[in-house]
């Protein structure tokens, strides 16, 4: 009988332990990986060189400006104005991290309104249709807040046409947010080790308590 309960006292603290390794060592592995921050480039007339920035260091910037390409949905208009009507254009290309995802055409100064083109082919390699679009009203003065070369208005207006699905997750652009996450992944993982822990601990007193009193 005594032999029977020390096996048995074995047997379970081998499994408890493996429990424990195995949370310590694959939760941390299994966890789904953080989206890249977000990120712009804008190249167009009056930029020597392409404009640069990243949600870590300009999140308002780059948010303010992806916002102007976010609704883009469906087809979009297959002619646009006029070349002569268009003005200067400025191209964005979206990225998650270093890897270009989208790219637009923006013309700020578009006689009619601001005008945004998609074209067909896309940096990510993904399948969409080229289409003019309607742009926000707040395309000029987003575009000259970041940093292109353009002449300030003072009509316009917040927003404009718009609606519809994001280009990338809201999330991407607030860099912080991924941390605190990571850091509450954390705090929960060692918190549930220190369970398991104990209940080892008081799982192999019990068993020990057991044996001293059969032993008797």
């Amino acid at each position: 009988m005594v032999r029977q309960m020390r096996r048995l006292a074995a047997v379970l603290a081998g499994a408890l332990a493996t429990a424990l390794l195995s949370l310590g060592t694959v939760g941390p592995a299994s966890a789904a990986p953080k989206p890249a921050p977000a990120g712009v480039d804008i190249t167009g007339v009056g930029l020597s060189a392409p404009l640069q920035l990243r949600a870590e260091t300009q999140p308002a910037h780059v948010g303010a400006v992806i916002d102007q390409v976010n609704f883009l949905a469906g087809t979009g208009m297959a002619k646009g104005p006029k070349a002569a009507d268009l003005g200067p254009k400025y191209t964005v290309v979206v990225l998650a991290g270093d890897t270009p995802k989208q790219t637009y055409d923006l013309y700020p100064k578009a006689i009619g309104g601001p005008r945004v083109y998609r074209p067909a082919k896309q940096p990510d390699g993904r399948k969409t249709s080229a289409g003019w679009f309607l742009g926000r009203l707040s395309m000029s003065e987003t575009l000259r807040t970041a940093g292109v070369p353009l002449e300030r208005q003072f009509d316009t207006v917040s927003g404009g046409v718009g609606g519809g699905e994001r280009v990338l997750p809201e999330d991407t652009l607030d860099p912080a947010k991924d941390l605190d996450e990571a850091l509450g992944d954390l705090q929960r993982l060692l918190l549930l080790n220190v369970g398991v822990m104990l209940t080892i601990t008081v799982g192999l007193a019990g068993i020990a308590l057991l044996i001293r009193r059969r032993t008797r």
